[in-house]
This record gives structure tokens, C-alpha cells and sequence, in this order.
């Protein structure tokens, strides 16, 4: 967290319907800007009902809707964030336990400067009404879900451990894409309708940090009304690990999946719900290639993955004749090219705009038809082929070992492994992507646009 006193601030004041905020603090209303149910989590698990579940989903929605209004400096990284939002019970919140666990992991990730303040609900919030919902006895945990490669792959591959003791959450209303088992049958699975909108002043920042509090938050909380004591991040090592590993420019470490921000949130619920939950992360120390590849050996026939979705661009960027497509040059994209490319697995070109890595010219590798060339674009696509070829070529870097002993040391620290152990893993882990890289590369062949960029960078 930055620590300079001239940080671009904000203040947002979270108010119930028809309330207004304090003059000088932008006005964020519940049931407006902030617009989600707790029903559907709460009525799943056929738990009692408690203030404090839809006070803290409140919190992750709040947190999001700051995070996106105020833009980060040109030069820096860093914001004052106050935050002021009404809940049930404002003595609880108010705690020491809480309110140093809180701050510490929001600082933490998103690296800023945070200060939430709690007052009491002038009305208390209405009870959701309990359904019908089949959840199996004996949870064992809750795997995020997503529309990404990782959470279906990594959810098949526990269900096919644990069976329908794991139970899929997903964050907002998309229900249509429920997986289901090798039987066909559907597997365990919830979603909680989820919005954030903008007030008077529009959302300016990209950055998008505060993600992973919201997800951290709502799988938490689902653990918690399951009465289970684990939650699963399904991301693999790339996605987990190689953000920290390998920063961009001035940015601020991205830690939204990473073990040493989980085990603050584990902390922070700790404190709040007085109950333990462990972030577990199963895929750690393997590659997406390698993760996809132990999915597609479940049932090969089975093209459940190709439903799924890697691209964050903006649907005004990313669509062709009307039709919705992935950017294909993002780093997520690139990610999942060269992990399916890893897996053995092939999807059609057309699931994406760049449908042609191979050719020379970065426009020509477009499909045709597409017109909505932009400098953002192109920038995102060489950040993201250099995030992967710095990544691979980490272990020949100067210093590497001092780099990788002192993330072992701090994820030693996260994880409960010993500190040798770790720095093995992770060495096996960075030489895996480093060969799966070059034989992406390869089957570019060396006329691709992306082997230019690589070879002008180096």
C-alpha cells in the first residue's frame, strides 16, 4: 500500500433506499447501485437466515462499487478509499478482530489506503424466503464458478474425487450453464444474482483488484452457510502465481488469487462469523495446460469447456455481426490458447476476433470483417505476450534465485510447507511454463506477429 499523502481520494457514502449522502461523498444507494439477493444462497443451504450474510455480500458490492469510481494516478498506484456503509449490527463490525482483518486484507489487495466505517441500518432488511432446494448432506467445500476454464475443469476434477459433497457458487444470474456429471445429471450448484451499478459519477477504473474480495466473499460465505470449512480457488499456478511473479510497469503486485491474500480473508471471516475457513488451492503447482489436460482424460468426448469463457474485453470490443467472441490477444486469451494448445485440445478459430496468431501483421491475424481496430487493443495484446514470455524466461533471469526464495519464503508462510519444498515447486512449476511457451511458440512458427514482439523486446 502506498503511503504518499497526496493519493487521489474518494469518499463513498452507501445509503438505503431513499436516503441521501453526506455532502462531499458520492451517493451509493442499496437496491440501485448496489443490486443483488441473498435469497438464493441462504434458501440453497436451507440455512438460518442471519443480517450479518446480506450485510457482508453489502460490504463486497460497496467495495467494488469504490474500488471502480475513483480512477489511480498516472504516476503511482495508490488511493484513499473511505468507505461509510449501514449494517445490522454496527458493534460487531466495529471490533478490533474485524476491523484490523478487514483493512488488512482489502490494503493488502488492491493496495490502497481503505477506511470502512459501520453505522446501524435505519431498517432492517427483509428475510428471504426459504425454496426448495436439493443440497446434499455433508458438504465438504464450494468451488467458485465461473464462466472460466479453470473453475470447470477444477470443479469436474473434485466432483470426480469427492462427488456431490463440493458445491458450485456462482456470482451473478447465469444459471443455463450448470455442469453436469458424466451421467448428465446436474451437479450441485447456486448462483446469486449480483450488480453494480454507477451513481452521479460514472465508473472510471479497470484495474478491477476488488474482484477478488467479492469472489473470496461470496464463496466464504457459502462455506460458511454449508456448514463446510473449505473453499477451493480453482485457479492453477499461472493464474495464481505468475501475477506477483512478473509485475507490469508501476502496477501494484496482483494478488486477487494468491494464497497470501486468501489466507487474510480466511482471517478476516474468521473474526466476523467466528468460524475457520481454509482457501485450498488444488491446482497450485500445475500449469492450465496441465490442468485442462487431466479434465479432457475425465470424459474426452465431453466439450463442456468450450462454453467457457476467458476474455474480459468489453462486449463493444469484442463482437462481430452481432455476435459475442473473445479478444484472443489478451493475456487471458493467450493464457488459454497456449494451455489448450498444452492440452491437446482444439476449439474453433471463430470462438475468437484474432482468429490467426501466425501471420505477420497483427491487424491481418483479425477476422474478417472487423473493424474495431484500437491502440488499447494492441497494447493489450503485447502486455499479455510479455506477461507469458517473461513468466517462461523468469528461471534464466538475473537474481532468480534470490526472486524465487523469497516468494517461497512468503508463501511458506501462507500455505504451512516447508520453505524448500515450495521453492522445488515452484521450479518445476516455471519450468513447465516455460516449455509449454516455447512449444506454443513453435507451432506459431517464427513469422507471427507475436514472435516479432518478442524478438524486439528482447
Amino acid at each position: 500500500m502506498s503511503g504518499e499523502d497526496d493519493m487521489p481520494s474518494v469518499k463513498i457514502g452507501v445509503v438505503e433506499k431513499g436516503g441521501r449522502a453526506r455532502s462531499g461523498w458520492t451517493h451509493c444507494e442499496i437496491g440501485t447501485n448496489l443490486v443483488f439477493s441473498a435469497e438464493p444462497l441462504a434458501s440453497y443451504f436451507f440455512a438460518e437466515w442471519e443480517p450479518i450474510i446480506l450485510d457482508t455480500l453489502l460490504l463486497a458490492a460497496a467495495v467494488e462499487f469504490s474500488d471502480k469510481t475513483q480512477r489511480r494516478p498516472a504516476l503511482g498506484w495508490g488511493r484513499d478509499i473511505a468507505l461509510n456503509l449501514p449494517v445490522h449490527d454496527p458493534a460487531h463490525w466495529r471490533s478490533k478482530a474485524v476491523q484490523d482483518s478487514l483493512h488488512d486484507a482489502l490494503e493488502f489487495l488492491t493496495g490502497d489506503r481503505w477506511q470502512v466505517t459501520f453505522v446501524s441500518r435505519k431498517k432492517n432488511a427483509a428475510s428471504p424466503q426459504q425454496g426448495l432446494f436439493n443440497l446434499p448432506t455433508g458438504a465438504l467445500g464450494v468451488v467458485p464458478f465461473s464462466d472460466g476454464l479453470d473453475s470447470r475443469a477444477v470443479g469436474a476434477l473434485l466432483a470426480k474425487e469427492h462427488g456431490n459433497k463440493i458445491v458450485r457458487v456462482r456470482l451473478g444470474p447465469k444459471t443455463s450453464d450448470r455442469p453436469k456429471d458424466e451421467q448428465g445429471r446436474k451437479e450441485p450448484f447456486t448462483a446469486v444474482p449480483y450488480k453494480v451499478r454507477p451513481s452521479e459519477r460514472r465508473f472510471v477504473e479497470s484495474s478491477a483488484r476488488s474482484r477478488g474480495f467479492k469472489f473470496a466473499v461470496l464463496s466464504g460465505l457459502a462455506a460458511y452457510l454449508a456448514k463446510a470449512n473449505k473453499v477451493f480457488v480453482p485457479e492453477s499456478g499461472q493464474g495464481a502465481l505468475g501475477p506477483a511473479l512478473v509485475t507490469v510497469g508501476q502496477a501494484y503486485e496482483d494478488f486477487r488469487n494468491h494464497p497470501r491474500f486468501t489466507k487474510k480473508m480466511s482471517g478476516f471471516l474468521n473474526a466476523l462469523l467466528g468460524r475457520d475457513i481454509a482457501f485450498e488451492f488444488p491446482r497450485l503447482w500445475y500449469t492450465k495446460g496441465e490442468t485442462l489436460a487431466a479434465y479432457a482424460a475425465l470424459n474426452g468426448r465431453s466439450v463442456e469447456w468450450r462454453k467457457t469463457r476467458s476474455c474480459w474485453q468489453d462486449n463493444r470490443q469484442v463482437s462481430l455481426d452481432g455476435h459475442r467472441r473473445q479478444c484472443g490477444i489478451c493475456a487471458a486469451c493467450m493464457l488459454r490458447r497456449m494451455s489448450l494448445h498444452a492440452a491437446g485440445l482444439d476449439e474453433p478459430k471463430d470462438i475468437y476476433i484474432w482468429e490467426n496468431l501466425a501471420v505477420a501483421d497483427f491487424a491481418d491475424g483479425a477476422a474478417q470483417g472487423f473493424t474495431k481496430f484500437t491502440r488499447a487493443q494492441r497494447h493489450y495484446a503485447i502486455a499479455g505476450t510479455l506477461h507469458l514470455d517473461h513468466l517462461a524466461s523468469l528461471r534464466r533471469a538475473p537474481h532468480f534465485d534470490q526472486t524465487l526464495d523469497f516468494h517461497a519464503f512468503q508463501l511458506a508462510e501462507a500455505i504451512g510447507l516447508p520453505e524448500k519444498e515450495i521453492r522445488l515447486k515452484l521450479d518445476r512449476l516455471l519450468s513447465r511454463h516455460e516449455r509449454e511457451w516455447k512449444e506454443f511458440m513453435a507451432s506459431l512458427g517464427p513469422k507471427s506477429f507475436i514472435s516479432g514482439w518478442i524478438g524486439r523486446m528482447q
